[in-house]
């Protein structure tokens, strides 16, 4: 097959970063990467100018770092309750899964976060509290902690249902709305 060497302009995912020097196959630079601006071919010229774009790749890499080391610490900071409905036993009715701690975090920090990032092996079925780490960056790791409580709190039942008798509640009257 035959292939060329090309520069790369800015991230392809899959073949590289800018500044790199990547070999592809010609139809595939020809056809995509060349017009669209993503890479240029590899002459004298464009080797001088590499230098620049290592520069560029550098900055972009540097904010990049920084974006998620403050990311990271607005993340651990947080302090956030869920509600997880439970039953009479403790057992929990649903869960909360990765995609319901992108939407809260959302609301809390205001920066979406790719749920793909969130490390969850196992939705969470059980309250208490809890600790998820985020891949924010390569190098950049946040602890997302946070607690679990059931929603509502099961209070004591009155005696007289406890010795098994059946108390009756007042049913609400009902007022008719429809008029002839």
């Amino acid at each position: 097959m035959p292939s060329t060497e090309i520069i790369l302009t800015e991230n392809v995912p899959g073949l590289g970063a800018e500044a790199d020097v990547v070999k592809v196959r010609r139809g595939y630079a020809r056809n995509f990467l060349l017009p669209q601006g993503k890479a240029y071919e590899v002459t004298k010229r464009s080797l001088r100018q590499l230098d620049n774009l290592k520069a560029k790749r550098a900055a972009r890499e540097a904010a990049e770092l920084n974006e998620a080391e403050e990311l990271s610490r607005r993340i651990s900071k947080l302090k956030v309750v869920f509600t997880l409905e439970t039953g009479e036993t403790g057992k929990a009715f649903g869960s909360i899964t990765a995609q319901d701690l992108v939407k809260r975090l959302k609301n809390e920090i205001g920066t979406e976060i790719d749920r793909h990032r969130i490390v969850l092996e196992h939705p969470i079925k059980t309250t208490g509290e809890h600790e998820v780490p985020i891949k924010l960056h390569q190098d950049v790791t946040a602890k997302f902690v946070f607690q679990v409580k059931p929603s509502k709190e099961e209070a004591p039942a009155p005696a007289a249902d406890r010795a098994g008798q059946v108390t009756e509640k007042a049913r609400p009257v009902r007022k008719r709305t429809d008029h002839k």
